[in-house]
């Protein structure tokens, strides 16, 4: 396996979710969790996220290590259906990410405008 396989891996499990969260977009809101929250529009995506985030840091005070990775999985899957819903993609988060590479946290937040470190 390459080094990088394992980023490739991650990278592909993104874009398969989001591909699948694209396709619920249209199905039935009564048949699919995910057409619901499409449907219910960003607010309760939004909410979603809100509680999902209260949920992992709650987990990760608790010091419970299998349930912050359930929580966080559902967290990061609530932020990609948020990300689908807005146009966007995980490849989108990801080139950001890559783009912060190797700057500092100060550097880069004095680097948005209007943004004090």
């Amino acid at each position: 396996m390459a080094p990088d396989a394992p980023a490739e891996q991650a990278m592909a499990i993104l874009a398969r979710l989001a591909d699948t969260l694209e396709a619920r977009k249209a199905a039935d809101p009564s048949s699919s969790y995910t057409a619901m929250l499409f449907a219910r529009g960003a607010d309760a995506i939004l909410k979603k996220i809100g509680e999902e985030a209260t949920e992992t840091i709650l987990a990760a005070k608790g010091g419970d290590k299998l349930q912050t990775v359930r929580e966080t999985a559902d967290l990061w899957f609530h932020c990609v259906v948020m990300l689908v819903h807005l146009g966007l993609r995980p490849e989108d988060v990801l080139a950001e990410l890559s783009r912060r590479e190797g700057l500092s946290g100060h550097d880069e937040k004095a680097s948005r405008v209007g943004v004090r470190p």
